[in-house]
């Protein structure tokens, strides 16, 4: 049985190593022994029950075939990575710096069914516009506790505000006392909790997806056909599309059985969201082989249950009312899953300084449309 994740090079336990990426052959081997034999189901009686067929086969096919492993690895690789332990847990991350002498420090944070892959198309921009009336960043990404490379807990209590938390240390431990923030998905709920438990840390922050109540007395009428279409469009996503969560939260590892043992399984469970969440045919524009990145990283590591333990850990829990003081930014995507009015965004995000909604993108705007991904963000903490 091939190891469940690769050993980096480097001691975890002091402060931060490099990390260097190298698979073992075996592991890959395995996957292209279980991908050959892999048993699939018969066709859906209806398209709405889930990922088709012919689309997992085809997945199968070119993941087995045409897929580079190894490739990815160079490319996390040369960009910079690096794990520390905060809190008794090892935390992997990418930290890219700019050469701009007045870059400010951005910390990104993945979400569900994410990873650091989402964020390898914009880094260059980001980092080195190659125009000084342009931002740029020092770039930290990390991979969120039981994703990726950074090690699985292996006890309850790792939800949103301690990976917060844990977060401000990075940052501490980079030399950065004052830093931006950018997050969607989880990364969206930890982003805000950053914001709110340490606000002297946090500069700006930006999202898209922020979490507001509906405020106590509002006036739908105030509403305009947009935002009525976005609360609809929510409400059928929690009845028709969110069943993922509901077993994420309640039995991630009675789940997590299957997705560690099967690679059809873990590239069907992440590829139907790849499908169900950007905008447009297929997968957006979300390239294909940057959605085999993206599962391949959670096939290898074995983060089929681990990942899906940050829902059962903050589902229902997570901190959503309280006042957001830090200055703000929102950018909406047509095909995000959850939209709210932008009265109630205010209403919690009470220095929001920037807000725009886009024409094209959805869940994965930084894989979809890595362009305007960036050019939001320029436009956010240019400033």
């Amino acid at each position: 049985m091939a190891s469940p994740a690769p050993v980096p090079t480097g001691d975890p336990s002091v402060e931060v190593v490099p990390f260097v990426l190298d698979v073992p052959e075996e592991q890959l081997q395995d996957l292209r022994e279980r991908l050959r034999r892999v048993r699939l189901p018969e066709p859906a009686t209806d398209p709405s029950q889930g990922l088709g067929l012919e689309a997992v086969t085809e997945l199968c096919r070119a993941w087995l075939e045409e897929h580079d492993w190894r490739r990815v690895e160079d490319e996390l690789n040369r960009r910079g990575q690096y794990r520390t332990a905060i809190d008794g847990l090892g935390i992997h991350f990418l930290h890219v710096r700019s050469p701009r002498g007045d870059a400010q420090p951005l910390i990104l944070t993945h979400g569900w069914p994410g990873s650091v892959i989402e964020f390898l198309d914009v880094l260059d921009a980001l980092t080195d516009p190659g125009d000084e009336a342009l931002p740029a960043f020092h770039v930290v990404a990390p991979s969120l506790p039981g994703y990726g490379f950074s090690d699985k807990p292996t006890g309850p209590g790792w939800g949103v505000d301690r990976i917060a938390d844990a977060w401000a240390e990075l940052m501490s431990r980079l030399g950065y006392d004052r830093f931006l923030a950018q997050g969607g998905d989880w990364g969206a709920m930890i982003t805000t909790a950053l914001a709110v438990r340490h606000p002297d840390r946090v500069a700006m922050m930006h999202t898209t997806m922020p979490r507001a109540p509906r405020p106590e007395g509002f006036d739908d009428a105030t509403l305009t056909e947009t935002e009525r279409r976005w609360l609809a469009e929510s409400e059928d996503f929690r009845r028709a599309g969110s069943g993922y969560s509901a077993q994420q939260r309640t039995r991630p590892q009675t789940l997590g059985y299957g997705l560690v043992d099967s690679p059809a399984g873990q590239l069907a469970w992440i590829a139907e969201k790849f499908v169900a969440w950007t905008d447009g045919d297929g997968f957006g524009g979300v390239p294909r082989d940057r959605v085999l990145d993206n599962v391949s990283l959670y096939w290898l590591t074995g983060s089929g249950a681990s990942s899906a333990r940050l829902y059962w850990e903050s589902f229902g829990g997570v901190d959503s009312t309280s006042p957001v003081t830090v200055p703000s930014a929102v950018s909406y995507f047509p095909a995000e899953m959850v939209k709210l009015p932008r009265a109630w965004v205010e209403a919690r995000y009470v220095d929001l300084r920037r807000w725009n909604a886009l024409p094209t993108g959805g869940h994965f705007a930084s894989l979809e449309v890595p362009g305007d991904f960036v050019d939001e963000l320029r436009l956010a903490f240019g400033s």
